[in-house]
């Protein structure tokens, strides 16, 4: 539950008492009118847009129409102080006796505080990582991964029923280079020599144990066979090869999807869904023969020089229609891609979210316009594009290259670094920003390294929690029994600027889940460590500030009640990201 519901809900009422009184009209949109912590806190606790969004309306300049509003929102007792800022924020500073009511709440809803039905249990398909199964993952499906699992967990923190994706791209040219690459260690495994790797095959070592097991199973038989027997043999063991190495990297980091959807069972299944698809857009009136320009800039995969079947997805915002099947009568991409998204439509999803790379940024527009499409407008795609990782150690570049073999995996960092650090320092910036990650800073313990600070501060206020028992053995640490404490005693600043961040959480979660910005949830737990750690060093400077202070029990109880409430909220924050919450530091 956000505590500061009820300030919002006190907003609109202020706003209502207006349309009372007719200073803004009864029709006036309110949509727009929001309440959110300021950047700067000594701004107050509050501010709201709620002069600027209906000063238009009320034909009143904003500042004006603040002042309408303003003895309104101080009515309430809570309410310590309402300012108008700038053009006509108005900002609110609430009571010091309010805040003892939010650590009580933190305490008596525990784990669950922060959590929202915002989401109503509406189905949400997120499908993220989907990298070709054609060797194990490298770093640069790192990000896309982490962030696709911490923005389902996100999701299904504030009330979405979420259904997790993964899209095997196991048809097209690249798991025939897979097959064939792996053929060739089958050779191998048979005792010949098969020299150098050709160009355009995977030479990587990892294929090696799949030669073996083609040789356990098959013996030399395959040799015996042409290559239109062999290789769907050859693809099928590779596939299963490289999904299981696949499904083990990603659990290295928790990750775990609930669907592992096959492109090819598009059309290899009972009926060919891409033909399908085809056809249905062809009965809205939306398919059509044409020749298409050549793209602007980089070469479109799917593009040839001659009159083709096209999608008119210009009908829906794109920049040009799009092909749908190759000169050798073979499905583009695209047309695969359509399928695929119809069959999510079809499973229930009107909201689909996609985790891509940068690289296929391009593609973003035709692909929403063929959701729109093929629901009726009745579906929505939100992709979300993942920039490129530059990996470094110690400031030095560390190279990789997918094609020659030598790349960075998955594993070798989750290994080098650990879990934890990979998904904190993956969620630590934007997702559409690069992101620098070197292998030294990320295993500092410094304030300059996040995942440090916030698992630090996990750490020192649950090692308060046992100091406590041996000064207070009796004492209950029962979020129940801390909730009923004497938490108005909690009035030093730094107290209260602790529990002000606290308050916080349920807002940001929502925010970060409305935007599908997981990112957000990160910079939150690394600014409530912060005010931790902060509140901490002033107890050493000041020892009447001790969180145990030995000579008064009940103020004891009372700032035990705000460690345990700061340990809960990063726990739970710490969880949405997909990061444990460490209770000692070695």
């Amino acid at each position: 539950m956000d505590v500061f519901a009820g300030f919002h809900g006190h907003v609109l009422a202020a706003v209502q008492q207006l349309k009372h009184d007719g200073v803004v009209p009864t029709g006036a949109s309110i949509e727009g009118v929001t309440l959110e912590p300021p950047k700067d806190a000594s701004h107050g606790d509050l501010a709201t847009n709620a002069a600027m969004v209906l000063a238009k309306a009320a034909r009143l300049a904003p500042r004006a129409l603040a002042e309408r509003i303003v003895p309104l929102l101080a009515s309430d007792p809570n309410i310590a102080r309402a300012e108008i800022a700038g053009p006509g924020f108005i900002n609110l500073t609430l009571a010091r006796s309010f805040w003892p009511s939010v650590l009580r709440m933190v305490l008596e809803q525990g784990a669950t505080y922060g959590q929202s039905a915002i989401g109503q249990g509406q189905v949400v398909n997120v499908e993220y990582v989907s990298a070709n199964p054609t060797g194990p993952m490298h770093v640069g499906h790192c990000r896309g991964a982490v962030f696709g699992d911490a923005l389902a967990n996100l999701l299904a923190f504030t009330g979405f029923a979420v259904t997790r994706e993964y899209y095997v791209n196991d048809a097209g040219a690249q798991v025939d280079a897979l097959a064939r690459s792996a053929y060739l260690r089958y050779r191998e495994a048979l005792g010949e020599t098969i020299g150098e790797i050709p160009e355009g095959l995977y030479p990587g070592d990892y294929l090696k144990p799949v030669g073996l097991a083609l040789v356990d199973q098959h013996g030399p038989e395959l040799l015996t066979l042409a290559e239109p027997e062999w290789l769907p043999i050859v693809r099928d063991t590779a596939l299963r090869a490289m999904l299981a190495i696949i499904e083990g990297d990603l659990a290295e980091l928790g990750i775990h999807h609930d669907v592992f959807f096959s492109e090819r069972s598009l059309i290899e299944g009972p009926r060919d869904q891409v033909a399908e698809t085809i056809e249905e857009l062809n009965a809205k009136g939306l398919i059509e023969l044409g020749r298409l320009p050549p793209p602007k800039g980089k070469v479109d995969e799917d593009w040839e020089d001659r009159e083709q079947l096209l999608f008119r997805s210009t009908a829906f915002g794109d920049d040009m229609d799009r092909p749908l099947v190759k000169s050798d009568g073979s499905y583009t991409y695209f047309a695969s891609d359509m399928a695929y998204h119809r069959d999510k439509f079809r499973r229930g999803f009107n909201t689909m979210i996609d985790v891509w790379g940068a690289d296929h940024s391009g593609h973003v527009r035709r692909m929403q316009a063929a959701v729109a499409a093929l629901s009726n407008g009745k579906a929505k795609l939100d992709v979300k594009l993942c920039q490129l990782v530059r990996l470094f150690r110690g400031g030095e570049p560390v190279k990789m290259s997918k094609r020659a073999g030598t790349f960075v995996t998955l594993r070798d960092v989750v290994d080098e670094v650990g879990p934890g650090s990979v998904r904190f320092m993956m969620l630590y910036r934007k997702n559409d920003a690069p992101l620098d990650f070197d292998f030294v800073k990320v295993t500092e313990q410094s304030r300059d390294n996040p995942v440090f600070y916030v698992q630090y501060a996990h750490a020192r206020a649950s090692s308060v929690l046992r100091y406590v028992r041996d000064v207070f053995p009796d004492l209950d640490l029962g979020g129940g029994a801390l909730a009923r404490s004497d938490l108005d005693r909690l009035s030093d600043q730094a107290e209260v600027a602790l529990i002000r961040k606290i308050a916080q959480f349920p807002c940001i979660v929502e925010g970060a889940a409305k935007s599908h910005e997981p990112h957000r949830i990160g910079f939150y737990l690394y600014d409530l460590a912060g005010e931790f750690h902060g509140l901490w060093n002033r107890g050493k400077d000041s020892p009447q500030l001790r969180f145990i202070y030995e000579t008064d029990r009940e103020l004891t109880r009372g700032r035990v009640a705000l460690v345990a409430a700061t340990k809960q909220v990063l726990a739970s924050g710490l969880g949405i990201l997909g990061v444990r919450a460490l209770h000692e530091m070695n």
